[in-house]
């Protein structure tokens, strides 16, 4: 009769065929020993699980649970009657099967909250490589060898694509650029002097017109030295004699006399780097401050001499106001003077106040106001003065009297008849301490004022 289902065979067919069991693998989470067992090495199917007899309140077996008692009584009777030598084959067969080292065999551990240990953890992820995954790996670790196709396609050189913004790139960073060297003009035997300007200076200033930029500047910054340097002598040399003109003046450096050429360009609609023209101004306090000065400009075409204030601050501007219309037979004198009218003003009349005033009011229409200032009547007799922003003159001369021999002579000529102009205007705007009161007692007063002088005496 062949044995029942699940059960294992008895000791005398395990010693006939001379096999031993082995042990499986599965350990179980529970304290007990697992029940799977293998008929035969060649055999793949599993037994199944050893079941339990359930038991009643008392500790008697169910009615239930009857044939389950019946099937597992061999596997006890087989378990109490096995000898010696079958353990230690199994046990022998148990050792060979698990030879790896207890540190890589998984533990069992009791069930309960939190993260499983790290042990476990590592050996789980080893557990579940499989051997594809791990020669992929192994094959992406090495190198690939080239192919014959591979190697011959790196010694052919590269096709260059058309058009390539890249390439022009390059080219355009690695391109030098080769500036030839300006030479200096010729002098065509005309020796530079203190005393006069050279003739070119005047076409280094129209060059720069042209070409008012910084690049081009940078290319003739040797032109531009030597006219500067010409320049230079010829403003030191004229400050001695504007010095003897006007004692009021003092000796500065070149350097606080001057303007710079470059220009702020910051608020301009104007955005040429440089000025085309040479100038200089001379004050009590140099090209500026809020005194009058003489001012020199040198441009090809535009060569001015003039003076006074521009653009005085509001108190230098309300004392000329307050001049003019408490005293204006002071101005009325400067303006009517012969010499001063004869090279500033020649529009107007010889002797003619009237005309005197309208043509120097015209010269400076540039911001003056358009209606009357505040404080004072519109129908003020000297309401076209009083609407002034700027108190200058200027009178123009050619570049060929810069360019003679008595050159600072003509400039000298226009600067000593505006020295009657530039003091009224400093004795008004920057009064000395010591000077007289600018009043008409001390301008010998008008006749009407002498004889209410004169009755009071008599009283």
């Amino acid at each position: 009769m062949p044995p029942k289902k699940g059960t294992v065979a008895k000791p005398s067919t395990l010693e006939a065929t001379g096999k031993s069991r082995r042990r499986s693998h599965r350990i179980s989470l529970s304290s007990k020993k697992s029940t799977y067992f293998e008929d035969n090495d060649n055999s793949d199917e599993e037994l199944p699980p050893r079941k339990i007899m359930k038991t009643g309140a008392k500790g008697k077996p169910s009615r239930r649970g009857k044939a389950q008692v019946e099937e597992s009584d061999d596997e006890l009777q087989y378990e109490d009657v096995k000898g010696t030598s079958e353990d230690d084959d199994r046990n022998a067969a148990f050792a060979d099967d698990n030879s790896e080292s207890e540190a890589e065999r998984p533990v069992a551990q009791k069930r309960g909250r939190g993260r499983p240990s790290k042990t476990r953890t590592e050996t789980t992820k080893k557990s579940n490589k499989k051997p594809q995954d791990l020669e992929r790996t192994k094959a992406m670790a090495k190198p690939r060898s080239k192919t014959k196709k591979e190697k011959e396609a790196d010694f052919e050189e590269p096709v260059a694509e058309e058009d390539s913004d890249d390439d022009d790139d390059d080219d355009d960073e690695n391109r030098i650029t080769f500036i030839p060297a300006i030479q200096l003009r010729d002098t065509d035997g005309v020796e530079y002097e203190d005393t006069r300007l050279h003739k070119n200076t005047f076409l280094f200033l129209e060059d720069l017109k042209a070409n008012n930029e910084r690049s081009w500047l940078k290319s003739h910054d040797e032109e531009y030295r030597r006219s500067l340097k010409d320049w230079e002598s010829f403003v030191e040399t004229l400050s001695e004699k504007i010095i003897e003109a006007d004692e009021t003046i003092p000796w500065l450096p070149v350097k606080d006399v001057i303007f710079r050429i470059y220009r702020d360009i910051r608020f301009s609609k104007d955005q040429t780097p440089y000025k085309p023209h040479y100038s200089a101004a001379w004050s009590r306090t140099g090209r500026k401050g809020p005194y009058a000065c003489y001012y020199v400009h040198v441009e090809p075409g535009r060569c001015l001499v003039g003076g006074g204030i521009w653009h005085p601050e509001a108190d230098a501007l309300a004392r000329l106001r307050a001049s003019v219309d408490e005293r204006p037979h002071r101005i009325s004198r400067v303006l009517t003077n012969p010499t001063f009218r004869k090279t500033f003003l020649p529009e107007a009349k010889s002797g003619n106040e009237k005309s005197a005033i309208a043509a120097f009011a015209a010269k400076n229409q540039a911001n003056a106001l358009k209606t009357k200032p505040k404080g004072f009547h519109p129908d003020h007799k000297y309401i076209e003065l009083l609407k002034l922003r700027n108190y200058t003159v200027n009178t123009q001369i050619d570049d060929s009297d810069l360019l003679a021999d008595d050159a600072q002579d003509k400039v000298m000529s226009a600067i000593s008849a505006m020295v009657e102009f530039v003091t009224f205007l400093n004795s008004v705007v920057r009064p000395d301490p010591n000077a007289e009161s600018d009043s008409d007692e001390a301008d010998g007063g008008t006749e009407e004022q002498e004889g209410e002088e004169d009755e009071d005496e008599e009283e």
